[in-house]
């Protein structure tokens, strides 16, 4: 049985896990200081408000990201049999949670402004002597908000693609959106200037219910990882493509007469369990070479237990490898 810890990953992996802490920490430190300077600026708009506080949220991936990166280096124990890959699961949940909460915040007080007609003001400023409308200085803070967050996402998701990484992916997929909270922000802001008094608390409505979007999305990804559903991608588009592959192998094997697997999503890695239907006699050397062929086949395949059985049942994944086309 092989039991996977961050240290363990093979050198790809390990590569894209150091890229990734350094790049949460570049986006913690680049985060902070677009929380700053929005709170600078913001004045009493609601749209800045609005995209303020998803800066703030978006903190709390990374952090995730790095206290379950400390988390899975643990050795399986008798309390943890599985190992603790789960903790990006659950720390996923707890991000996913905040960003669902803040973002039904952001649109019921957007909501109230908005029907109560609040007319927000945005002033002037004076920096080195030359006085100007606030409102510019909010576009540019804005425009820094918004463009090298689609540049880290972009980085964020590749890796988290290599290393199987839900947390990473969520936070990539954030970063990305981020530049459509910060065009709204601006468009709200240019409203206020031009004197359309509601459009600033309608953007911030817009923003809030993208926040709200990003979060059931994200919580229910999280939810299914932790009860257990069939292995999906990293995106949750579809069923993870190793569960074919896992039939296929063991269907090579001419004392299997068909094979099928229920497998876990851990987290960073697979918990494998792998039937194989046979009317024969197996033994522990038969056992040993589908254990192998099964756990040859990708890094992400941790723990893997094969099981005989006369008839397979009805609940296992049995879907096959598409047969690849002629060179």
């Amino acid at each position: 049985m092989i039991r996977l810890t961050s240290s363990d990953l093979p050198p790809e992996q390990q590569e894209a896990h150091r890229k990734a802490t350094r790049l949460e920490w570049i986006s913690i430190g680049y985060v902070i200081s677009a929380v700053a300077l929005v709170l600078l600026v913001m004045g009493n708009s609601q749209a800045m408000r609005a995209a303020w506080l998803e800066d703030m949220l978006s903190l709390l991936p990374p952090i995730a990201f790095l206290i379950g990166r400390r988390l899975v280096r643990r050795e399986p124990d008798i309390e943890h049999p599985y190992g603790w890959h789960r903790t990006m699961g659950a720390g996923h949940l707890a991000s996913s949670l905040a960003l669902l909460a803040m973002g039904a915040f952001v649109v019921i007080e957007s909501s109230i402004a908005l029907v109560k007609a609040e007319y927000p003001t945005i002033g002037t400023l004076n920096l080195f002597g030359i006085t100007f409308w606030q409102g510019w200085a909010m576009i540019a803070v804005l425009a820094y908000t918004g463009i090298p967050n689609i540049i880290i996402g972009h980085h964020k998701i590749k890796l988290a693609e290599s290393l199987h990484d839900r947390v990473l992916h969520a936070d990539g997929e954030m970063n990305k959106d981020d530049w459509a909270t910060a065009s709204g922000a601006i468009i709200g802001v240019i409203g206020v200037g031009l004197g359309i008094w509601w459009l600033d608390a309608a953007i911030a409505v817009a923003i809030g219910a993208s926040v709200v979007r990003d979060g059931v999305r994200n919580v229910r990804a999280a939810v299914n990882g932790l009860l257990d559903v069939r292995a999906r991608t990293t995106d949750n588009s579809e069923v993870h493509p190793l569960l074919p592959q896992i039939n296929t192998r063991l269907r090579e094997l001419p004392w299997v007469r068909d094979a099928g697997c229920r497998v876990r999503d851990q987290g960073h890695v697979f918990h494998v369990e792998a039937f194989v239907e046979t009317d024969g006699a197996v033994d522990t050397a038969m056992l040993r070479q589908a254990h192998d062929r099964v756990c040859a086949i990708d890094w992400k395949l941790d723990d893997v237990v094969v099981i005989p059985v006369h008839e397979l049942p009805a609940t296992l994944d049995r879907s096959a490898r598409p047969e690849q086309p002629p060179q």
